[in-house]
């Protein structure tokens, strides 16, 4: 029997981009919001410095950041905070690796791979699912992701990571911070960019590291070459300039303008909270979606798990789960395919080495009414590739 295929919805995204990066941009903005940017000037001009250090200011308010940690601007985005981060600290102690996704299999393959640590115990687990957070050892180094951005599974919360560690807690957190509720003084080093939740522009990188971190740089030389753009000492000494808003390497002062738009955006609409509470409005109006579907399902297994920015989801249709894995892969790519064409959602294919599905970006920049308006053309997506399969 031939598959029938709704009309189309009446509704559509007012912003269709549901990139999880680089992300939309804040609600009302425009190119305008760049004309202050410090153009034809030096970074490490006086003034290019006082914008810097705005950046950094901003941020240590907004998220509550303990006045003894230290924040800097780093290249590369928050992969090169985290190769920083791995680079000059790892080494020391014995390392846990925890794993359920992209990112953090990347992590665990660089510190075996390429600084060819030895002791260390990987703890994964499959797309949808959490390792046993239990197991982590906290008298060695632990590195995790707090969001699984390509898997859309989250940890619940920090109880735990132990208070009393001994080694550090590394903790990638690019689509997290600024959406979920990160307890700091449980977390020894903590890595994001721009271009998630703040919907900023990519190629910049924020890391954080506790006063225990910074120990660990200070009197901790690993035994390989670290790259320049990694250093973060001289002898035995920080260099302090790094977290005063003397970066490494030149910045966009583009870019510096545009984040510097969006914390204050985030600062008006009621700061952190409030960003936390668009993200979770969002993955709400999902969850209400996906509880009277037939045809699609969380890829996250369990509840306290699901990520409030990078909401994944699988197709669990009878038509869909009787064809060869190939065949699901094409039929994935032809309803996102279906979307795009349609102009109501842009880059919603999972991520590649993900089961093939959906991927919502729900931070704070995306608005609730948005993601609502987007899930009934999901739907006619969806009967409309069941009906090609049915032929």
């Amino acid at each position: 029997m031939t598959a029938v295929v709704p009309a189309k919805p009446a509704v559509r995204p007012a912003n269709p981009n549901f990139s999880s990066g680089p992300c939309a941009k804040r609600p009302g903005w425009t190119p305008d919001a760049l004309s202050g940017a410090l153009l034809g000037r030096s970074h490490r001009a006086k003034p290019g410095k006082a914008k810097l250090k705005e950046v950094i200011d901003r941020h240590r308010a907004l998220l509550g950041i303990p006045e003894d940690y230290r924040i800097g601007i780093v290249p590369a985005s928050d992969t090169g905070a985290m190769e920083m981060v791995l680079w000059s600290m790892l080494g020391a102690r014995g390392v846990d690796v925890l794993a359920w996704e992209t990112f953090g299999k990347t992590w665990a393959s660089d510190i075996r791979k390429e600084l060819k640590l030895t002791d260390v115990r990987y703890m994964d687990a499959a797309y949808g699912h959490l390792p046993d957070l239990a197991a982590a050892d906290w008298s060695r180094d632990v590195v995790f992701t707090w969001n699984g951005t390509t898997s859309g599974v989250r940890v619940p919360d920090g109880d735990w990571i132990a208070d009393d560690r001994d080694g550090l807690a590394i903790c990638d957190a690019t689509s997290a911070v600024f959406a979920m509720d990160l307890p700091w003084q449980k977390l020894d080093v903590v890595t994001w960019s721009w271009q998630k939740v703040l919907g900023g522009e990519a190629a910049h990188g924020m890391l954080v590291i506790s006063p225990k971190a910074a120990e660990r740089l200070k009197t901790y030389s690993p035994a390989w070459p670290v790259p320049k753009i990694f250093r973060m000492t001289k002898g035995a000494e920080l260099i302090e300039g790094i977290w005063e808003g003397d970066t490494i390497n030149t910045p966009s002062m583009l870019a510096v303008e545009d984040v510097i738009d969006a914390l204050k955006w985030a600062e008006d609409i009621g700061g952190t909270k409030a960003l936390i509470a668009k993200s979770e409005a969002s993955l709400a109006v999902v969850a209400e979606w996906v509880a009277r579907s037939d045809w699609a399902s969380f890829l996250p297994v369990v509840e306290n798990t699901r990520s409030c920015t990078s909401v994944c989801l699988t197709i669990t249709a009878p038509w869909f789960t009787a064809l060869s894995a190939e065949a699901q892969t094409k039929a994935a790519k032809r309803l996102v395919a279906l979307l795009d064409a349609e102009g109501v959602g842009f880059d919603l294919g999972s991520y590649r080495d993900a089961p093939p599905g959906i991927r919502i970006w729900t931070g704070a920049t995306v608005e609730t009414a948005d993601v609502a308006a987007l899930l009934p053309w999901l739907d006619w997506a969806a009967a409309t590739v069941a009906a090609e399969v049915a032929g």
